[in-house]
């Protein structure tokens, strides 16, 4: 059933006349992350069986890639993105470079691990080739997966934090024939991350109530409140307290009634970086001034 309804609201989405969809409210759901533990996982899986159409960005160098990549499997109507990968931010839950700590020392720390933030890898003086090299890994692993690959995000921001780089993440996007989240004139939203617990639904139904014609870019970091996730702590200072509250709490906006119900009232449409690029088209993105 919940592929018919997706085949359904693409074609719907298709049919809108190009001379229209100026003027066309457009909600698109990006759960980011996914890969990264268990936990987040089973949080995605919830949010597909609830039917949103929904894009997820994929960190390909985490030890739960493959679980996620056996449910995205049995999902094919899922946009799928790869989640650029260049730091590890949770005290005693690491990872490092898919290449080892031997193809990209000036990427890891003395124990072969990404930096935990963006100011300690390029403190690091990260060399461009090994970068580019690591990229390139976790792309072809993405490929090699056997889904259907869309497009490439950044976490963190590590991948597009300076101009050499953001022209290399533009060059493989164009030799992998990918979109690149944020190069679509996306209008950006995270701000059910930042609102306070008890307050993440309000937040988003805020979201919908306001939004206007366009792309509309929802930013989300989902999870179980369980004790796996209960465990990270984020190594930043920047990172929230009670990460696996705030995760749920993030979920539990996506699954709410109350958020559904905005969608209806305001007419607008849940999209995916998928059928973005079907109706645009990769000729079609433009780089933002402002990546976030």
């Amino acid at each position: 059933m919940g592929k018919k309804l997706s085949v359904f609201f693409v074609i719907i989405v298709l049919m809108i006349p190009l001379h229209a969809q100026d003027t066309v409210k457009y909600h698109l759901v990006r759960c980011d992350d996914l890969g990264m533990c268990h936990s987040v996982n089973m949080a995605f899986e919830k949010v597909v069986e609830s039917k949103l159409p929904v894009s997820t960005s994929v960190m390909f160098a985490c030890p739960w890639y493959q679980e996620a990549v056996e449910f995205l499997h049995r999902h094919p109507e899922v946009s799928v993105g790869i989640h650029l990968t260049l730091n590890s931010e949770w005290r005693n839950y690491r990872w490092g470079p898919v290449t080892g700590m031997a193809g990209a020392s000036s990427l890891v720390d003395s124990i072969g691990y990404f930096f935990p933030s963006r100011a300690k890898l390029f403190a690091n003086n990260p060399v461009t080739e090994e970068v580019e090299k690591e990229l390139r890994a976790q792309i072809n692993r993405a490929m090699l997966s056997g889904l259907q690959i869309d497009y490439l995000d950044y976490h963190m921001g590590a991948a597009v934090q300076t101009e050499e780089l953001r022209q290399l993440v533009e060059r493989l996007a164009h030799e992998y024939k990918l979109g690149i989240a944020q190069y679509f004139g996306e209008i950006y939203s995270n701000k059910t991350y930042h609102a306070p617990l008890g307050n993440k639904i309000d937040s988003l139904v805020a979201v919908i109530d306001h939004i206007g014609p366009g792309i509309n870019l929802q930013v989300v970091h989902i999870g179980l409140d369980m004790d796996e996730m209960r465990a990270l702590q984020d190594l930043n200072p920047f990172g929230l307290p009670d990460m696996s509250k705030q995760r749920q709490g993030e979920l539990e906006s996506l699954l709410s009634p109350q958020f559904r119900e905005a969608l209806k009232r305001d007419h607008v449409i849940s999209t995916t970086y998928r059928d973005v690029i079907r109706r645009l088209g990769l000729d079609s993105m433009q780089r933002p001034a402002e990546i976030r």
